[in-house]
């Protein structure tokens, strides 16, 4: 098991992915509202949360992934997630969020989803491939 950790990698001036490792859960899920809530008062309104490197995942977790959707639509934005591993995958199913969250398996497939992001990314000068790679986010 990876130790919790999350890190903010911003696009643009309003987009940020963010990379989180570990397990979110009861104790660590503080931590990652905390964050959301920083980003989203620093300005960010799209984010996605790169959650292919979470070992586990629990109801504090999601509460808190929905609880920042629910900040960003206020603000007109969005909140994307990646994850990859099926037990993660599983949890959303089993829950009903894929209706309510953008779920994807990767950082890049939800970037090219999104007419916004993409448009960050292009004003960096790189298409979504040559930025997620740059980030190690492939």
């Amino acid at each position: 098991m990876q130790p919790f950790r999350q890190e903010p990698i911003a696009v643009g001036t309003d987009c940020a992915v963010l990379r989180i490792t570990g397990e979110v859960d009861l104790y660590t899920a503080p931590q990652l509202r905390e964050q959301m809530i920083q980003l989203v008062s620093s300005g960010v309104r799209h984010i996605i949360a790169d959650l292919r490197g979470v070992d586990f995942l629990d109801s504090s977790g999601l509460g808190v992934l929905v609880a920042s959707l629910k900040r960003l639509r206020t603000h007109d934005g969005s909140l994307m997630v990646a994850a990859s591993a099926d037990r993660t995958v599983r949890i959303f199913q089993i829950t009903g969020l894929t209706r309510v969250l953008a779920l994807h398996r990767s950082v890049l497939d939800a970037m090219t989803t999104d007419q916004h992001w993409q448009a960050a990314v292009t004003g960096e000068g790189l298409d979504a491939e040559e930025w997620c790679r740059k980030h190690d986010l492939l």
